[in-house]
């Protein structure tokens, strides 16, 4: 697709379990800013962890999770990983109304402070990924 300063950004993501059974997502954020899509994808990767994995739920993208709600088996595991950006005129689907500086603003405060890390068959036991200073 074009890469137009008016466009939207499509934020493609997926769960994988260790088996490699993978659920997609997606996010669609506004671009008020006009930024670059290779500007965007430089600034974002260098918040998430060395393999493009995230914790979904800190930087507020819903999860995609394969299991059902307290019922995770042992492939199991609390990162999403980045699989792609293009630009879209779909309209934009954050549920928090974010322009895609935002979104990346909200990952840097999230790998600043550390990516918060959870088993998911025990999510109240938490523990830092790696904080990083900006």
């Amino acid at each position: 697709m074009k890469d137009t300063q008016s466009s939207n950004v499509k934020f493609t993501y997926l769960y994988r379990d260790a088996s490699n059974y993978k659920n997609w997502g997606e996010v669609i954020f506004r671009n008020p800013d006009g930024l670059q899509l290779q500007e965007i994808e430089d600034r974002l990767r260098q918040f998430l962890t060395s393999d493009d994995t995230f914790i979904a739920n800190q930087v507020r993208i819903p999860e995609v999770f394969l299991f059902p709600p307290g019922e995770p088996t042992e492939d199991d595991h609390c990162f999403h990983e980045c699989a792609s950006m293009e630009t879209t005129d779909e309209p934009a689907t954050d549920a928090f109304r974010r322009s895609v500086l935002e979104f990346t603003q909200e990952c840097a405060n999230a790998a600043a402070s550390g990516w918060l890390g959870f088993d998911p068959a025990q999510p109240d036991r938490r523990f830092i990924i790696g904080a990083q200073e900006w």
